[in-house]
């Protein structure tokens, strides 16, 4: 089988600092993340559930091959940002599929990001003690 009759769908996802770039390829459910198994890039479980939510909700475990590249940012966000890049290239598979994504939020870029920090204050929002006199 030649590299052009294989079907991949694409897509970018994002989260925080993080921006993943998915490929979507028919397959038996191989998530591999910067070149690693899931199980090796990701510890804790936690991370690995929200990673394969997108196929729970569509239920299509076990369909597709997932191939990410993400970069910046923490774990936490980095596996938000291939939650919506998964999403995202799920809705180039099947366009049905967005009425339950869209249901449970997984299509809704979360614009929660850390607030910068502010000069003359120790922190975003912390300030300096006060004294009164």
């Amino acid at each position: 089988m030649s590299a052009a009759s294989v079907t991949r769908y694409y897509a970018t996802g994002k989260r925080k600092n993080s921006i993943a770039r998915v490929w979507l390829m028919p397959g038996n459910g191989k998530i591999t993340i910067n070149d690693r198994a899931e199980d090796r890039y990701f510890g804790r479980d936690v991370l690995k559930m929200i990673i394969r939510q997108p196929f729970e909700v569509t239920g299509t475990e076990g369909r597709y091959d997932v191939l990410v590249s993400v970069l910046g940012g923490g774990s936490s966000g980095q596996a938000g940002a291939i939650r919506h890049g998964i999403s995202k290239a799920l809705l180039e598979v099947d366009a049905e599929a967005r009425v339950k994504l869209r249901k449970e939020g997984l299509l809704t870029r979360d614009p929660r990001v850390k607030e910068r920090k502010k000069y003359g204050q120790p922190g975003a929002r912390r300030r300096f003690q006060y004294s009164k006199r």
